[in-house]
């Protein structure tokens, strides 16, 4: 047995070196391998390598978008920016991610998500949401934890539990970049600053309003990327960069914006009106401050929600008689009247040209002066005054379009239209047209231009271009856009004069159809108008749905700001052009005197009434509650003004100027109203007045002063 044992050794000692053989037969074998086709694609190959290489490198990889401009209030407040958002992502089929510790922390990380980032379903949502990966067969590599969050919200995420403290392979966190178009005052004057959308190919242009009439401007200059052969490898390199688009600072003054959005939504509210557009527009620069358009929420109908709509303030629609000062403006201007107290005879209806259905006014005048067919918007006035000297469809048409009138602004609103003035020839109705044209019938003219020929009167006749651009800026250089006129004169200043007296006479003269508007406070000058709306089916005039249209200026003496109201179908409370556009922009005036901004300090004593019982006295503090009053004549030596029995309305809203605003709003609260306020001091103004019943008012707009 001692002689087998040395044969056993030998024959394993055999085998151990023919399996090295083996092994080391193939190491030489995959060496050999690995050499030749290093030397292959090294040498033999290098041509092919080297010409794919220099295809990769002359190809230009990515079109680099540029960064979109702002758009800014007049103030240099931000209106609409571009923002970085992120969606972020986890990726699960890392190797090296932390399956234990997601699994244990999960529900604490849900707990942070929901307490954060509430969604529909809450914490239950969230937590569902986090088990969802758990219950997959393959793990998902760009799992979507949240979307459109920003850069604050990515590093409060990545603090929260389970991501805090790891490294980016076992939490597998990963943010996934994209640009947003953000509002930072939301719907303010938002249809008029307009909307982007982006392209398949990742451009991203505007689609209405500013963000489109602008858009070549605010896009930029894209840049282009090549591919460079780096030390590492192949990467991106900027061969042309990108230039950021212009930044454009607008016209929008934020605060008046502010007041026309208020004043207009709660006339809206108030008369539960269909729809409701808003313009205003300083009167020498022709610059828009503000312009609003609201319509009644589709899917609340009946709650008083409104949200921005169409822009219709730039959309055609038949005016009604806020055009006859337009009409009245070019007879004066060429020479057919002369004297605004010659006596037109009026009756009950009157045939122009002898053709066509007579036309007829709201009421009977035997007789009025040329002023009065203004201040009492005769129908039958205008036409009687322009049938004598216009008898040509198409020498009326040029004649209008001579003003400029018919020509788009240019106002910086995509959408913007220019009139609709047709010819009708004589054989087809002409000349019936024409008669109905001269009172704002038989063409479609944008409420923007309604306006800017009423800014033309209020301006002595000089037509500047509304705008909503006042300069752009980039890089350091600032481009200023100067104001420009449509014409340089819509009339002259003699002609103006006159249309200023006729257009105060609506709303201070005693028979005015505008005159409920005369106040205190702010003297207005403006027009009413009345259409009714065409039903679309019949093609007949709906004389229940009516669009109810004031434009004006004021300080009626001073114009400085001109404003245009149109509201569409009020279903409540108040009917008249008057009592809804007109109310708009009177409590735009208020509002802005109030605020000073017409170039004026208040003083009570100036604004008192000449009828001593409706006067508003100099006042420190005004009050309705003894122990109130007794303490501030103790406090300053002076006895405060009380609010007596005789100053409060019998019944509606009640009356709260110059109380403090605790006490006015327990006074209203008290009334089931809900309130409103801006500024600081003591109540100054209030919308509605006082005594307005509260059937129909909801809330009630204070305004404070020193």
């Amino acid at each position: 047995m001692a002689a087998v044992k040395p044969k056993k050794k030998k024959g394993k000692r055999a085998s151990m070196m023919s399996r090295y053989s083996v092994l080391t037969g193939l190491f030489l074998l995959v060496a050999a391998w690995i050499a030749y086709n290093t030397f292959k694609n090294a040498v033999v190959d290098a041509p092919h390598w080297n010409e794919l290489a220099k295809k990769e490198l002359s190809r230009s990889s990515l079109v680099i978008q540029p960064e979109r401009g702002d758009i800014l209030a007049s103030d240099g407040s931000v209106l609409a920016t571009t923002l970085q958002y992120y969606t972020l992502r986890v990726d699960f089929g890392s190797e090296a991610f932390d399956w234990k510790g997601y699994v244990l922390l999960k529900d604490t990380l849900a707990d942070s998500l929901h307490r954060h980032f509430p969604i529909v379903g809450g914490l239950k949502a969230w937590r569902d949401s986090l088990e969802a990966p758990l219950r997959r067969n393959r793990r998902p590599r760009g799992w979507r934890l949240i979307n459109n969050v920003s850069y604050a919200d990515y590093q409060q995420i990545k603090n929260f539990p389970f991501f805090e403290g790891r490294r980016l392979g076992s939490h597998g966190l990963l943010p996934e970049p994209m640009k947003r178009r953000r509002n930072p005052y939301g719907s303010m004057a938002k249809l008029s600053i307009g909307v982007v959308s982006e392209r398949p190919n990742g451009e991203i242009h505007g689609m209405s309003g500013l963000e489109y009439a602008l858009d070549s401007l605010l896009y930029g200059r894209p840049g282009i990327n090549k591919k460079v052969n780096f030390t590492r490898g192949i990467g991106d390199w900027a061969e042309v960069p990108a230039v950021r688009g212009w930044d454009v600072l607008s016209t929008i003054d934020v605060q008046m914006q502010d007041i026309l959005e208020n004043a207009l939504l709660n006339r809206l509210q108030l008369t539960r009106a269909e729809w409701g557009t808003a313009v205003l527009m300083e009167v020498a620069t022709g610059e828009i401050k503000g312009i609003c358009n609201l319509e009644e929420d589709p899917k609340r109908k009946g709650e008083g929600i409104y949200i921005e709509a169409m822009n219709r303030a730039v959309r055609r629609f038949e005016p009604g008689s806020v055009v006859k000062p337009l009409s009245l403006m070019i007879a004066i201007e060429d020479g057919y009247v002369n004297d605004l107290d010659s006596v037109v005879t009026i009756g009950n209806s009157f045939s122009a040209y002898g053709q066509g259905r007579p036309i007829t006014d709201s009421h009977f005048n035997a007789q009025l002066t040329v002023a009065g067919c203004i201040e009492q918007s005769s129908n039958i006035g205008m036409a009687r005054i322009l049938s004598r000297h216009y008898k040509s469809p198409q020498g009326w048409h040029d004649r209008v379009a001579a003003t400029g009138f018919l020509e788009r602004l240019g106002s910086g609103i995509g959408e913007e239209m220019a009139p609709w003035f047709p010819v009708v020839p004589l054989g087809s109705g002409g000349l019936v047209t024409l008669s109905r044209q001269f009172y704002g019938y038989g063409a479609e003219i944008p409420p923007l231009h309604t306006l800017s020929i009423y800014n033309a009167i209020a301006n002595g006749g000089r037509y500047v271009r509304p705008r909503l651009v006042k300069s752009l800026h980039r890089e350091g250089v600032d481009s200023v856009v100067p104001i420009s006129y449509v014409r340089d004169r819509a009339c002259s200043e003699r002609t103006a004069k006159m249309m200023q007296q006729c257009l105060s006479l609506v709303v201070n003269g005693d028979r005015g159809t505008a005159r409920s508007l005369k106040n205190p406070y702010v003297k207005l000058a403006g027009k009413t108008g009345t259409c009714y709306s065409v039903n679309p089916e019949t093609r007949q005039y709906d004389t229940g749905r009516k669009r109810l249209a004031f434009c004006g200026y004021f300080p009626a003496d001073e114009p400085k700001y001109s404003c245009v109201v149109l509201i569409f179908h009020p279903r409540e409370n108040f009917f008249g052009a008057a009592t809804t556009s007109g109310v708009v922009l009177r409590d735009v005036a208020i509002a802005m005197y109030a605020r000073g901004m017409l170039g004026n300090t208040s003083d009570y004593l100036a604004e008192a009434d000449e009828n001593p019982s409706r006067a508003i006295r100099p006042v420190a503090f005004a009050s309705g509650n003894d122990l109130v009053a007794q303490a501030i004549e103790r406090a300053a030596g002076v006895a405060p003004r009380r609010m007596s029995g005789g100053e409060q309305p019998a019944d509606g809203v009640a009356n709260v100027r110059g109380m403090g605003l605790r006490e006015a709003i327990a006074r209203l609260e008290n009334q089931g109203l809900e309130v409103t306020f801006g500024g600081s001091g003591h109540v100054h103004s209030q919308s509605p007045a006082p005594g307005t019943p509260l059937s129909g008012v909801r809330t009630v707009n204070l305004i404070l002063k020193q």
